[in-house]
């Protein structure tokens, strides 16, 4: 998390610079997730400052690296058009996930026009300002539930030999049987990059363990 930023550039950047600031972003927006959801005690985190709105840092360093390692390690497959969503998901004792925040990623490999790095970074704002207020949205969670980040792929990547993607393995974790019910938090939609965030919790008719 580059929380020193506290003014947004005015850059004509890449499409390989606008995986880079997603990926910057999606730091910060699954930290303030987890934040807002109470997993840990507020004194575990400490206030910053990213693209001029208050976020939220993990103090623990085995917290801030967890989320620091598995979403930089995404870098090369964004780079690559592979990942279709980014998901912070909670489980109950049964390992059953209680609820999703989803981040739907679209980005555009092949455009080729002038992006302006501050019109990114103010679309990417608003999703920092939204998710805090999106708290009624969501459910109640049970005391020493566990979570994960997970990625979905649009299709499986070849072996890597870069580092950071080594964090990611294939995933075990239970799916609902029933569709989940979607509630939209927030979308963006430019030709370069499409990005979407919403819930996901169980349908009232999800068999219950």
């Amino acid at each position: 998390m580059k929380s020193s930023r506290t003014t947004m550039n005015n850059f004509i950047i890449s499409v390989k610079e606008i995986a880079r600031i997603l990926v910057e972003f999606l730091e910060v927006a699954i930290t303030s997730v987890v934040f807002l959801k109470g997993t840990y005690p507020s004194g575990a985190f400490e206030r910053r400052r990213y693209l001029n709105v208050v976020v939220h840092k993990a103090r623990h360093p085995q917290l801030n690296e967890y989320i620091h390692s598995a979403v930089n390690g995404l870098l090369p497959f964004i780079d690559k058009g592979l990942v279709d969503r980014v998901a912070v998901i909670f489980f109950d004792h049964d390992g059953v996930p209680i609820e999703r925040f989803v981040f739907k990623l679209n980005v555009n490999l092949s455009y080729t026009s002038k992006v302006e790095q501050v019109d990114l970074e103010f679309s990417l704002r608003s999703f920092l300002i939204k998710l805090p207020v999106s708290e009624p949205l969501t459910k109640v969670l049970p005391r020493n539930c566990r979570w994960e980040i997970t990625a979905y792929f649009q299709s499986l990547p070849q072996p890597s030999t870069s580092k950071d993607a080594e964090m990611w393995i294939t995933t075990d974790t239970k799916q609902w049987q029933q569709p989940s019910l979607i509630i939209p938090i927030k979308s963006m939609s430019s030709k370069p990059l499409g990005l979407q965030l919403y819930l996901e919790h169980p349908s009232l008719s999800e068999p219950k363990n």
